[in-house]
């Protein structure tokens, strides 16, 4: 599991949470990840939210309190509304069932401190940062269109949840998504329009780090994904304190 964290030089924004305590010992590590990078999560301004299956929300709060107490909790209303309706657990896929629980948890406490601000359809989170809408995997799941000093990284949430598969088969569904033929519709279209234009996309559910570029392979509609080398010899990171999107 893959979380972003963007520094735009004035405000740092977590893309997505990870899954906290709610899927096992090897997972939920989110904060300590963010303590290896230099960063503390009292530093986070805002925290975006892909979609709300508990591997994405469950690591915003900690002992049931918020993970990030500074932080801005950012979720597509149609997203919040689906989730947080009860009546609607019975209906889902028996594999998401529980991240009705999980959100209430989780999400509960940034309500009761006034922190969530929810969105709808295209919004600008902060300079840089753009919610873009792709429903599919989930009514209110959502893209973060990174873009700096013209270049650009979009963070594709759960369109992909196999690269071997699905970047050479698009065609590929997952029993998670909750409109199988919307969520195709929408990694076809991403496919297409990253490979015509080469900006990098982000995956959560990609091999580490996760980001790289698609390209044209094969038939037509097939693709490949090329990912970034990573290298542990990093510069330190810039402070947060003015400048674009890093």
């Amino acid at each position: 599991m893959n979380q972003f964290l963007v520094n735009t030089g004035t405000r740092l924004v977590l893309v997505d949470a990870g899954a906290g305590i709610y899927l096992g010992p090897t997972l939920g590590n989110t904060v300590a990840n963010l303590r290896a990078a230099g960063y503390t999560p009292e530093q986070v301004d805002e925290v975006v939210i892909t979609h709300m299956h508990a591997d994405h929300i469950g690591g915003l709060v900690h002992d049931g309190k918020r993970a990030f107490p500074n932080a801005v909790l950012r979720i597509a209303k149609a997203d919040l509304a689906y989730w947080m309706n009860p009546a609607n657990e019975s209906g889902a896929p028996e594999g998401v069932r529980p991240s009705f629980t999980a959100d209430h948890k989780a999400i509960r406490p940034y309500i009761e401190a006034g922190k969530l601000q929810p969105f709808e359809g295209r919004t600008d989170i902060v300079p840089g940062v753009t919610a873009l809408p792709a429903p599919g995997h989930t009514a209110g799941h959502t893209y973060y269109d990174i873009e700096s000093r013209g270049e650009r990284l979009l963070v594709m949430g759960d369109a992909v949840h196999s690269a071997a598969v699905q970047f050479r088969d698009p065609s590929v569904r997952i029993v998670w998504d909750s409109d199988d033929h919307a969520a195709e519709n929408a990694r076809k279209k991403l496919f297409a329009e990253a490979a015509s234009k080469g900006y990098l996309v982000a995956g959560a559910h990609i091999p580490f780090p996760g980001i790289g570029h698609v390209t044209n392979a094969g038939e037509a509609g097939e693709y490949a994904f090329v990912p970034l080398t990573y290298s542990v010899n990093r510069r330190p990171h810039p402070p947060v304190s003015s400048g674009d999107a890093k």
